[in-house]
């Protein structure tokens, strides 16, 4: 394997990471009208305002998971729909879980995403973010966002798609992410499925949580 691969595959990994933590640069100031934010804004705004935090903050470019978990409770999850992200990775065996089970299991997936991505902040230099042309509906409820993220090296392809929610809290909402053509939903569904296969959904939670009980000691470095 060249070393141009290795390179794409390593700035894409980063990008991937930057796209577990977009939201996190939400501590700055919010649109009074959030929930009315169209969705190619959306990802704008906090793609590039979340590699500016991380450019500014040294402990999360050297992956502090305690201070990163702080940022994607507080930050991200009011713009993730988790739920569904979860539930999609898991696949059919979500509707047979219980609310315990299917509670613990975002809490361990979220757990994993985090410390899975957060050795590679520290490669966060000057990355720029770019939203490709935009043509939506209000009638819309799904879409689907693609920006580039430029730096060192080619541009990398990084996809959103969110959906629209009512009520309190609303609006346009991540629930899958895709980085070089790969969906992240859909690459986990197929580890987990063979888990689940194996040893049903405790079976799963608890190879979640041993594998991040794993990396308790390289600081989520892998």
């Amino acid at each position: 394997m060249n070393n141009k691969i290795l390179q794409r595959r390593g700035f894409g990994r980063l990008v991937l990471a930057g796209a577990l933590l977009f939201g996190a640069a939400t501590a700055f100031v919010r649109p009074a009208h959030a929930a009315d934010e169209a969705p190619d804004a959306l990802v704008k705004r906090l793609s590039t305002d979340v590699l500016e935090t991380i450019k500014a903050d040294t402990s999360i470019k050297a992956g502090d998971v305690n201070k990163i978990m702080v940022l994607v409770d507080s930050k991200i999850m009011p713009n993730v729909n988790f739920q569904r992200m979860t539930a999609s990775a898991v696949g059919p065996a979500w509707r047979q879980a219980t609310p315990e089970q299917q509670k613990k299991l975002q809490e361990e997936f979220k757990t994993l995403l985090v410390r899975t991505y957060a050795g590679a902040l520290d490669q966060v230099s000057d990355q720029t973010v770019t939203v490709r042309p935009f043509r939506g509906s209000p009638e819309d409820t799904e879409v689907l966002i693609r920006t580039e993220v430029k730096g060192r090296g080619d541009p990398v392809q990084l996809d959103y798609r969110l959906e629209k929610t009512p009520g309190q809290g609303g609006g346009w909402k991540v629930y899958n992410f895709n980085v070089l053509g790969v969906w992240l939903v859909d690459t986990y569904r197929t580890q987990f499925s063979q888990e689940i296969n194996a040893r049903g959904i405790d079976g799963l939670i608890a190879a979640l949580a041993a594998r991040n009980k794993g990396n308790n000691g390289n600081n989520g470095k892998s």
